[in-house]
C-alpha cells in the first residue's frame, strides 16, 4: 500500500510504477465491479483536507482523500448540503475522490442531477505522471473541455483524482413525504410518475415492495412544503404525510439502501421507470429482493451471489432496455461475469482511445470495468 501525502508524491509514484496499480481511497468500494490484479495499491487517503469553502459562493474544494462524513459535517454547520445526496451505502469512510470516481448519487438524482453534474473542476494525475487541471472554482466556467465530467464515473481507470471542486446548496428548511400504502409495483410506478409530473416539485420518488409503500418527497420552506404535501396527498385517497424528522430518517434509509435484506451480492439496474416492476418480478425467482428509486428507473436488487442470479438480473435489465452494475459481490462472482453490460464495438473503440490518451501504459485499475 502506497499512501502519498502530496500531489507531487502521487505523480512520482505513478511515474515510478513498473506494473498495474490499484487506485483507491479508503477501499470502501473494493468489492465493486471487477477485482483489479495489481502488485501495488495507490491510495489517496493521505490527500485529505478541504482546500476551499466559500459558503456564500456555494462552492467547495477538497483533496481526494477527504472523508465524505467530514465534508457533510462542515456543510451541515453552515446549513448546506451536497446536491447529489451521495449514498452512504459503502460506509462512513468513503472519500470525495471515491464518490466522484464512481459518480455516486442518491434519491435527489431525478431532479437535482448526479454527482457528475455538480463537479466544477478537478486536479488529477494521468498515466504519465503529469499533473492535470480541468475546470475551475466558479459556477460560470466555460473554458475548454469539461473533462472533469469525463473523469467522474471513470472508476480510476483514466487518472488519479487529487482534488475535486463541486457545487453545494442550502439545506431545505423542511421536508415532507406523501406515503401511499397498499400498492403493487405497477400501480406504484404510475403513482410516482403522477407525482413527478405534478406541479409540486417532488424531489424523491421511491417504492418499497416489502412494505407495499410508495413515497413522494417534497423539500423547501416549511409553509410551502406543508401546502404542496397537502395538495399532492389529496390526489391519492388514503395517503398520509410524514413530517420533517420522519422524512429525513426514511430518505436516509432509502439513500443508503438499508431497506434491503441481508445479502451476498448487490446490483443496481437502470431502466425506464415502467420496466422497473418487471425487473423485480423477473429476479424474484432467483431469490433476489429489491426496491425502486428514481420513480422506478433505478432498481436495487440483492440476494445470493450466484451465476444464476446474475444471469437472471442481466436478462431482466436487457428486457427492460436498461443496464446493470454489480455493486458488491465476492471476488469469485465478480471475476466470472460481466459487471457492466458489454460495450458495442464502436463504443469500446472510443473508450480505448480515451484510455490510451490518459493512461498509455495501462497502469490504472486495469479491467476494473470490462474484462477486455
Amino acid at each position: 500500500m502506497i499512501t502519498p501525502e502530496s500531489e507531487a508524491a502521487v505523480a512520482d509514484t505513478v511515474r515510478a510504477a513498473s506494473g498495474p496499480l490499484l487506485i483507491q481511497g479508503n477501499g470502501t468500494k473494493s468489492a465493486m465491479l471487477r477485482p483489479v490484479q495489481a502488485a501495488e495499491t495507490l491510495s489517496t487517503a493521505g490527500l485529505a483536507g478541504i482546500t476551499l469553502y466559500a459558503p456564500k459562493e456555494l462552492v467547495m474544494s477538497a483533496r481526494a482523500g477527504t472523508r465524505l462524513a467530514d465534508i457533510e459535517a462542515l456543510l451541515a454547520e453552515n446549513g448546506q448540503q451536497m446536491i447529489a445526496e451521495p449514498s452512504h451505502l459503502f460506509g462512513e469512510d468513503q472519500t470525495i475522490g471515491g464518490i466522484t470516481a464512481a459518480n455516486i448519487s442518491g434519491p435527489r438524482r431525478i431532479t437535482g442531477g448526479a454527482m457528475r453534474d455538480h463537479v466544477l473542476g478537478v486536479r488529477a494525475i494521468n498515466g504519465k505522471g503529469e499533473v492535470l487541471q480541468f475546470g475551475g472554482r466558479v459556477l460560470k466556467n466555460v473554458t475548454g473541455l469539461d473533462v472533469g465530467k469525463l473523469l467522474t464515473g471513470s472508476f480510476g481507470t483514466l487518472a488519479v483524482l487529487t482534488e475535486i471542486t463541486f457545487k453545494v446548496l442550502p439545506v431545505s428548511e423542511a421536508t415532507g413525504t406523501v406515503v401511499v400504502r397498499g400498492l403493487d409495483p405497477v400501480a406504484a410506478v404510475a403513482a410516482m410518475s403522477a407525482g413527478l409530473g405534478s406541479p409540486f416539485s417532488v424531489s424523491g420518488a421511491a417504492y418499497l415492495p416489502d412494505r407495499r409503500e410508495m413515497y413522494l418527497r417534497i423539500e423547501e420552506f416549511e409553509t410551502s412544503v406543508k401546502y404542496r404535501c397537502e395538495k399532492l396527498a389529496a390526489r391519492f385517497p388514503g395517503a398520509e404525510i410524514l413530517g420533517t424528522a420522519a422524512s429525513l430518517a426514511l430518505w436516509r434509509e432509502i439513500r443508503d439502501a438499508r431497506c434491503l435484506p441481508p445479502h451476498e451480492a448487490l446490483w443496481r439496474v437502470s431502466v425506464r421507470p415502467s420496466a422497473g416492476p418487471g425487473v423485480l418480478e423477473a429476479v424474484a425467482a432467483e431469490g433476489l429482493g429489491g426496491f425502486l428509486d428514481w420513480g422506478g428507473g433505478l432498481v436495487y436488487c440483492a440476494g445470493p451471489a450466484t451465476l444464476a442470479a446474475h444471469a437472471a438480473l442481466c436478462a431482466a435489465a436487457r428486457a427492460g432496455g436498461g443496464v446493470w452494475w454489480l455493486l458488491r459481490a465476492p471476488d469469485a462472482l465478480r471475476t466470472a461475469v460481466d459487471v457492466l453490460p458489454p460495450e458495442p464495438p464502436a463504443l469500446a473503440a472510443v473508450r480505448k482511445r480515451v484510455q490510451d490518451a490518459f493512461d498509455p501504459r495501462g497502469v490504472f485499475n486495469p479491467m476494473k470495468m470490462q474484462a477486455r
